[in-house]
């Protein structure tokens, strides 16, 4: 969908050159007419998701549809910068509408008030992004599996406390170009030495290298088999963090719901018992994720929905205006260790 940029409603106007030229002399004309021919879809306006939507607007996307059926508490807009302070009560995708709008009145902000679970199949056929949070972990490999039959790309991301994810999946070949520093081919001449015959790097002359690359679904990054020895060689370099989600996306599964500040107590034991719960199905010690994990995933943070949210929406940028090589798929935050650290894992 994103490949045809000619369109001559894609062309950019004079108004639109002057709005994103800044960004138009970072990643090119060419890329930021892709973006301005994409239509997007968050599903999830709490903290991640308004850091989300704020990135993608400020972008320059076509159309962004904000999706959520939930109403505003005072819980839910502590991260929130979209939603009024006076808005409890009111549906969490329709509060956020006018400030996300005033973003960038170029954007097409649209507010859907539906629960995501209700929407058919062709719902998500008409975006060429779909971006999950605050979705079971069914959902979004169903929605994974729907979008990869059409070339769309899907991003999932959440915050946990001082936690937080990111996966993508641009499918089976994700097309972009990427700015290297030109290769100068050494001298011939006899008396130049070897040395000179080598090829050398001009660091002030650039050109746009085209490559592609594949990415696993999200059901095959979350169900491996820990048994094999290709995944057991892996195990050491794979984050604390990814057996983490897998323990509060089950929780989520269980409960309907993601651990509460206010049943702190009852959450923090049945967060220990899924752990050794899913642990023990994997075939893995439980000491991959310590106790102390229950004392740092519950509720949003806001400084970490910005680190996530910012991941995520120059995630989907590049994916959808096919500039700079992308995440290959998961990113972990993990706020106790300082500035965070990033890992990958799951990759082809």
């Amino acid at each position: 969908m994103i490949d045809t940029i000619e369109k001559e409603e894609n062309i950019i106007s004079e108004e639109e050159a002057a709005q994103y030229d800044r960004q138009i002399r970072l990643w090119g004309l060419d890329a930021q007419k892709r973006l301005r021919g994409s239509r997007v879809l968050l599903v999830g306006l709490r903290g991640l998701g308004a850091e989300v939507a704020k990135n993608l607007i400020l972008a320059g996307v076509k159309g962004l549809t904000l999706l959520d059926h939930e109403q505003v508490t005072e819980e839910s807009r502590r991260a929130q910068f979209l939603i009024p302070v006076d808005a409890d009560g009111q549906n969490q995708a329709q509060a956020s509408l006018e400030r996300a709008q005033l973003l960038n009145p170029m954007v097409e902000v649209k507010a859907d008030t539906d629960a995501v679970e209700s929407k058919p199949d062709d719902f998500f056929f008409q975006f060429d992004a779909v971006c999950l949070t605050r979705c079971s972990k069914d959902l979004m490999v169903r929605v994974d599996q729907l979008c990869a039959s059409r070339n769309i790309k899907v991003f999932c991301g959440d915050v946990y406390g001082y936690h937080g994810y990111m996966f993508s999946d641009l499918g089976q070949e994700h097309h972009f170009v990427e700015e290297k520093p030109k290769v100068v081919k050494g001298s011939n001449e006899a008396n130049d030495g070897p040395e000179a015959k080598k090829p050398k790097i001009d660091p002030n002359v650039t050109t746009m290298v085209k490559k592609t690359i594949s990415f696993c679904s999200l059901k095959e990054a979350l169900e491996v088999d820990w048994t094999s020895e290709k995944a057991k060689s892996s195990l050491k370099r794979t984050p604390a963090d990814y057996f983490l989600l897998q323990v509060l996306l089950k929780f989520r599964t269980d409960k309907g719901r993601d651990p509460q500040p206010d049943s702190f107590a009852e959450d923090s034991q049945l967060l220990l018992q899924i752990r050794d719960d899913v642990l023990e199905t994997m075939g893995l010690s439980s000491e991959l994720v310590p106790n102390t994990f229950v004392s740092y995933c519950f509720s949003e943070m806001a400084p970490v929905c910005a680190v996530v949210g910012g991941v995520l929406g120059q995630e989907i940028v590049k994916a959808l205006s096919q500039r700079d090589a992308p995440h290959r798929n998961f990113f972990f935050f993990d706020g106790l260790k300082g500035s965070g650290v990033v890992d990958y894992f799951g990759s082809k």
